[in-house]
C-alpha cells in the first residue's frame, strides 16, 4: 500500500512539474511575442491555471483520501463554494502579507497580486485537493506530528517549501535598489 502511494505521489509530482514546464512553452505558440520575461503576468496566470488544472484532475483520479459519505449535488456544490471562497481569501491574505512586506500598494498591485494568487496555487490548492475546507484537517496537518499518511506528508513539505523559497526569492531584492536596472535612469544622468 505505502509503494503505491509513493508512486502515485511521484508522478502526481512530476506531472505538475511537467504542466509548469509546458507553461513556459505551449503560450508561445498561441500568443505573439510570449517571452517570460516581458511577458511574465500573463505567464503567471496560465501557470497558475495550468497547475490548477493538474492538480484537480490529478486529485480526482488518483483519490488519495477517502472519499465523503455525502454525495449529495448540493453538498459537492457547497463544497465547492467553499474551496473557492478558501482559494480567495488566501489570495487577499498573501496580498495584504507582501504589502506588508513592502511591495508597493497601488503602483504593482497586479504584480503584488499575481504573486499571491501563484503562491496560493502553489500552497491553498494542494490542500483543498487533499483536505477540502476542512480547517480542523489543516490545522492537524499543519500542527506538530499531526501527519497521517505519506499525502499529507508531502502536503506539507510543499507548502512550506513553497513559503521559505518565495522569501528566499524576495531576500535579494532590496540589495540591487542602487543600481541603475533597478532604479530610474534619470537620477544617474544628473
Amino acid at each position: 500500500m505505502k509503494d503505491t502511494d509513493i508512486k502515485k505521489l511521484l508522478y502526481t509530482h512530476l506531472l505538475c512539474i511537467f504542466s509548469i514546464i509546458l507553461s513556459i512553452f505551449i503560450p508561445s505558440f498561441f500568443l505573439e511575442n510570449f517571452s517570460i520575461l516581458e511577458t511574465h503576468l500573463t505567464w503567471l496566470c496560465i501557470c497558475s491555471v495550468s497547475v490548477t488544472a493538474v492538480n484537480l484532475v490529478l486529485y480526482l483520479v488518483v483519490k488519495p483520501n477517502v472519499s465523503s459519505k455525502r454525495s449529495s449535488l448540493s453538498y459537492k456544490v457547497t463544497r465547492f463554494l467553499k474551496c473557492c471562497i478558501y482559494f480567495l481569501t488566501s489570495c487577499f491574505f498573501f496580498h495584504v502579507i507582501f504589502v506588508l512586506y513592502g511591495a508597493p500598494l497601488i503602483e504593482l498591485a497586479l504584480e503584488t497580486f499575481s504573486l499571491a494568487v501563484i503562491l496560493s496555487t502553489f500552497t491553498t490548492i494542494p490542500c483543498l485537493c487533499l483536505l477540502g475546507p476542512n480547517f480542523k484537517a489543516w490545522l492537524r496537518i499543519f500542527s506538530r506530528n499531526g501527519v497521517t499518511s505519506i499525502w499529507e506528508n508531502s502536503l506539507q513539505i510543499t507548502t512550506i517549501s513553497s513559503f521559505v523559497g518565495i522569501w528566499l526569492g524576495a531576500f535579494p531584492i532590496p540589495l540591487d535598489w542602487g543600481r541603475p536596472w533597478q532604479v530610474d535612469n534619470r537620477i544617474f544622468k544628473s
